[in-house]
């Protein structure tokens, strides 16, 4: 018959060395209730953008033959989905190993879990700033190129060229009165004949002089200038 309570305090107590530090022991009677502080940065300290998370564990009373209680408490950089895809890699892990001590492989798997989990991230954070890059370079050379023509694009702008055409020449006929009398001017510019008048005028007409207007004269009593 199995001795659960005594392979639970040899597995207590090989977690106690392993992990000195980090093991807090909350609970022993009935069943050991204890947890620990895992790190997507294990074994590298400079990582950016850690993920943090206690998995607390309860023994349960046929342990390791049943799968004990395991819960994610006070998690950081760890949102909703990803909480979620860690609580059910957890559970296929103790599926897994069940009918043997498992916190230690628990503890190292979930901790590669987290690493996976920041490389996922980094690369789908990657992968949008792609994304929005090749979006403002398409949308910066469809500016660059303009509209393609098309046969159909091409129609559609005749048809609308042509009628702000005809909108613009009936606005301009309307605009234009129906008579307009030319100045002077105008006149002289466009027939040059009007201009050569004048001078015909005075070359052709005959001015006669009446002499007799003159013939008296001398009867005038006009006091030369000496």
């Amino acid at each position: 018959m199995t001795d659960y309570k005594e392979e639970q305090a040899s597995e207590i107590e090989a977690l106690q060395s392993i992990y000195s530090d980090e093991l807090e022991i909350t609970e022993v009677d009935p069943y050991h209730v204890f947890s620990l502080e895992i790190s997507s940065a294990a074994g590298d300290e400079h990582q950016d953008d850690t993920i943090t998370c206690t998995l607390e564990f309860t023994y349960t009373e046929k342990y390791p033959d049943e799968p004990p209680v395991i819960e994610v408490t006070d998690s950081e950089n760890l949102d909703f989905d990803q909480t979620k895809e860690l609580n059910k890699f957890i559970r296929e892990q103790v599926e897994e190993n069940l009918g043997m001590v498992m916190v230690f492989t628990i503890v190292s798997a979930a901790q590669e879990k987290l690493a996976c989990m920041i490389e996922e991230a980094k690369e789908l954070e990657e992968r949008e700033k792609e994304r929005k890059l090749k979006e403002e370079e398409e949308v910066a050379f469809k500016k660059f190129e303009g509209t393609r023509v098309t046969i159909e694009n091409f129609i559609a702008w005749k048809k609308k060229f042509d009628a702000e055409m005809a909108e613009l020449k009936n606005l301009k006929q309307n605009s234009e009165p129906t008579s307009k009398k030319k100045t002077g001017k105008q006149l002289f510019l466009e027939d040059k004949s009007l201009n050569d008048s004048d001078v015909n005028f005075s070359e052709d007409a005959a001015v006669e002089v009446d002499e007799s207007l003159f013939q008296d004269m001398e009867d005038l009593d006009i006091d030369e200038e000496e």
